[in-house]
């Protein structure tokens, strides 16, 4: 025994010593990569000298005198801060992330591949004009010698613990083609309608149309529109949309497949399937600005996670002239050139998600005897038939057959009986189906070249020019220029649909449900100089209901435009920056607003109940962290949405409490008998009052319990918090530790302009999307701009500036945004010079 003892208290000596030994090495090797910025480093490539000054949060402002040296430098900077990042997104966007994470990941790389990011972004290579063509080769080069002489821990720390999962990866040069496939991941985030469209197919099994049709409500009259004057120079006329609700029940096993798969997907991206996306932007003119010279917001409401997706970025062109036409700040993606949102030296923009409908998925007949086919009115035709090779870590490889119609590929991966398909549609009936998806941006297009002529744009007219290429994703561009303009241009390809609306899968056997080419550019709602001074774009709905083609069914429902334009009318003066850093910290909940007088005269079996109640009709709205009513009227509203739908919606379809739910219930509130109302998993028939009266008194208790008696302890930030964490490392226990970050308490909301937002599907109300930075611009002055996002502008763990910027963040600060070199040169700490 004593031998026994003796060799297990070896083994415990041995596995100490190696935790102790592992433990000092990660520690020894965690600013392995931190980036050097000052001093000189030489560069193969580079034809000039170029200066990059850091500022106090780690901005890098880059001067160079061509354009090639300008982007060579911004893929240097990149690659020294963020390269994990990069690695690891152009892995996701081309459906390669089992080359690198293993065996885990091979169902979301199936996936990937079969729908083809990196297919299309090959074909879009060829596309583009010489001059971005050359970009993103400039980019490529300048990432390329940061990797030069690197590897390991020397790159990133991640690579440490990648090499446990996976040792012999190594990272491959960057290309040009790895751009643009993160690119096409993006617009992949910000997609809107086909998740809700596989939503409706599936409720078809268990509920009515009209009832599914009660949580897609329309778009309230009441709430603006982003262009309320528009109107088309030229009368466009298409016939009316037709819903399509019809659809078998056979089909919802598969449709529900492809949910998961989605779910999948956005989880690498990392966020929240359900997480509500979104972004606001508003610019007044100088009419109403203190400063006589228009004063321009944005703040995109985006996913999650550390780094941040955002890398705040100077690029300056020494001198700017016709061969070297860059002059930009704001916020570009790693792994891209150029600036996304931002500001030249003459114009301003920002973007926010149109959610626009430019998706479809089609029910495939297969031939029984060929896969390789599908009908097409009345004959088998063959599809386009591609094998994607799957590397499986360092050594394994599997074939992958992608079957593509002319709607797009099969995405669903199954085939099946269409049960009862003929008695629910009136259709006839296929034998084998499949499910494919359309979608604009599986087309070939320009949107990369776009953006790098946003860069370039001196007045209105060249901004809308580069908004022709922006394809996808659909986007409300607006725009401010020094000489006092402002405006807005919708862009995107956007389908002409003459049989159906796109709410639901459509027959693919038939061309009768074929898109009808796309929305003329020239029809796309645009606007310079409104009369009202001021354009708001936060999601909403972009015109009324005489536009005579299909946008889309489901926008934001207004709430936050709805407070911003209220913010800027009730202005006790003209609108400063000041004001506008109030108006992006502003946490006015308008749903709630709406929702609360239902309580009124309701009978509570307490009378604490009755008080707190009062409390709560006497509440202003705002979600101030601090707040006790924002945090007793949240636990009632998730309460209230339990109680109104769980008991009828899959747990995957439970509401998420931002402002469809606000629009639902108003209108419910309307109609005490709706069925909704009732719970049908008692005998009795509830209506509204008692779910009201049973949502409210369960809310006091379960507040109660968390967090005492007396109000005066509770406080919204204390339950609402913000975790930033890391993509990858934060799958695995003691190492999640090294890289997440977190919880920071934060203001807001769902539906709120500062628009942390949270599920009431969730068990928690910790942050699900948020305001993933946010600008001023002001266009009187540009070193007067302000700007930050979310964590810090390094992707290296325990970096100076992994998390400098999160507190900040959180409490609605801004970091200025420099512009001229003068104020750029004195105000950075750091100086590196970048040589041939």
């Amino acid at each position: 025994m004593r031998t026994v003892g003796r060799i297990l208290l070896g083994l415990l000596a041995v596995l100490l010593l190696v935790v102790v030994g592992a433990g000092i090495y990660v520690y020894l090797s965690i600013d392995n990569s931190f980036p050097q910025t000052q001093g000189e480093i030489h560069l193969t490539g580079l034809n000039g000298p170029v200066d990059v000054y850091r500022d106090a949060a780690g901005v890098p402002h880059i001067f160079a005198s061509s354009e090639y040296d300008l982007f060579f430098a911004q893929g240097f900077v990149h690659a020294q801060d963020r390269f994990w990042q990069m690695d690891f997104q152009r892995h996701v966007g081309a459906g390669r992330l089992s080359e690198m994470l293993g065996s885990n990941t091979i169902d979301t790389d199936i996936f990937l591949r079969t729908v083809g990011w990196e297919r299309v972004s090959r074909l879009e290579l060829d596309l583009l004009d010489d001059e971005s063509a050359a970009t993103l080769q400039a980019y490529a080069d300048g990432v390329n010698a940061y990797l030069a002489d690197r590897q390991g821990t020397q790159i990133s720390l991640e690579y440490l613990f990648l090499g446990l999962l996976n040792p012999g990866y190594e990272p491959a040069p960057w290309e040009p083609l790895n751009t643009l496939t993160w690119a096409k991941a993006m617009a992949w985030d910000l997609r809107d309608n086909m998740d809700d469209e596989i939503k409706r197919s599936i409720l078809l099994a268990s509920l009515p149309a009209e009832r599914i049709a009660e949580l897609y409500p329309a778009y309230p009259e009441e709430q603006p529109l982003i262009l309320p004057e528009y109107e088309l120079d030229e009368s466009a006329v298409i016939a009316e949309l037709q819903s399509q609700p019809g659809l078998p029940q056979g089909l919802q096993p598969l449709l529900s497949k492809v949910l998961r798969d989605l779910n999948t997907v956005d989880g690498w991206l990392g966020g929240d399937p359900e997480a509500e996306l979104g972004s606001n932007s508003w610019v007044v003119s100088g009419e109403l600005s203190a400063s006589g010279a228009p004063l321009f917001a944005n703040d995109p409401h985006l996913s999650t996670g550390i780094p941040s997706l955002w890398y705040q970025v100077g690029l300056h062109c020494q001198p700017a002239g016709p061969d070297c036409q860059y002059e930009n700040i704001g916020v570009s993606f790693v792994g891209a050139p150029g600036v996304v949102i931002g500001h030249n030296a003459q114009i301003a923009w920002g973007l926010t998600n149109v959610g626009a409908d430019v998706m479809d998925l089609y029910v495939i007949r297969v031939n029984p005897d060929n896969p390789d086919q599908y009908e097409m009115n009345g004959q088998w035709v063959d599809m386009q038939v591609v094998t994607e090779q799957i590397q499986i870590g360092s050594s394994e490889t599997m074939d992958l057959k992608v079957r593509i119609t002319e709607f797009g590929p099969i995405i669903s991966g199954a085939f099946g009986d269409l049960e009862d398909f003929h008695e629910t549609s009136g259709l006839n009936l296929p034998q084998d189906y499949a499910i494919a998806l359309r979608w604009t941006a599986l087309e070939p297009g320009r949107t990369f070249q776009s953006i790098l002529k946003i860069n370039r744009a001196q007045d209105f007219d060249e901004f809308r020019q580069a908004a022709r290429d922006f394809v996808a994703p659909s986007q409300n561009l607006l725009y401010a220029d020094i000489d006092g303009n402002i405006g807005y241009q919708l862009p995107g390809h956007i389908p002409v649909r003459t049989m159906s609306d796109g709410r639901y899968p459509v027959p693919g056997w038939t061309s009768d449900f074929a898109w009808q080419g796309y929305i003329p550019f020239d029809y796309l709602p645009y606007a310079l100089n409104p009369e009202a001074g001021y354009i708001v774009a936060a999601n909403n709905a972009i015109v009324g209901p005489d536009y005579p083609f299909h946008i889309a069914d489901i926008w934001d429902y207004g709430y936050r435009a709805k407070r911003i334009e209220d913010l800027i009318l009730a202005a006790p003066g003209p609108i400063d920056s000041d004001y506008y850093q109030g108006m992006l910290k502003d946490s006015a909940n308008l749903g709630a607003l709406e929702i609360i007088p239902s309580l009124a005269g309701l009978d509570f079996a307490d009378q604490r109940s009755a008080q707190l109640r009062d409390t709560l009709l006497a509440w202003n709205g705002d979600q101030h962290r601090d707040s006790s009513e924002a945090l007793l009227f949240n636990y009632f509203w998730r309460q209230l949405l339990t109680d109104i739908f769980h008991d009828e919606l899959p747990e995957d379809y439970w509401p998420g409490g931002s402002s469809p739910s606000f629009v639902t219930v108003k209108n419910l509130l309307a109609d005490p008998a709706n069925p909704w109302w009732d719970d049908v998993t008692t005998a009795a028939k509830e209506t509204s009052t008692d779910i009201l009266t049973a949502a409210f008194e369960t809310a006091v208790a379960d507040i109660s319990a968390a967090h005492g008696n007396d109000p005066a302890g509770w406080a919204w930030g204390s339950e609402h918090t913000m975790t930033f964490e890391h993509e990858v490392m934060s799958s695995f226990p003691l190492i999640d530790s090294l890289f997440n970050r977190g919880p920071f308490a934060v203001h807001g909301g769902s539906s709120i302009v500062n628009a942390n937002n949270w599920s009431a599907a969730n068990d928690s109300f910790a942050v699900t999307s948020l305001p993933s930075k946010r600008s001023i611009f002001d266009l009187s002055n540009w070193d007067n701009s302000l700007q930050i996002h979310t964590t810090g502008q390094s992707g290296h763990a325990n970096a100076p500036h992994y998390i400098d910027m999160a507190q900040p963040w959180a409490d609605v600060l801004f970091n200025p945004l420099y512009w001229e070199r003068t104020t750029i040169e004195a105000a950075a700490p750091d100086h590196l010079r970048l040589l041939p």
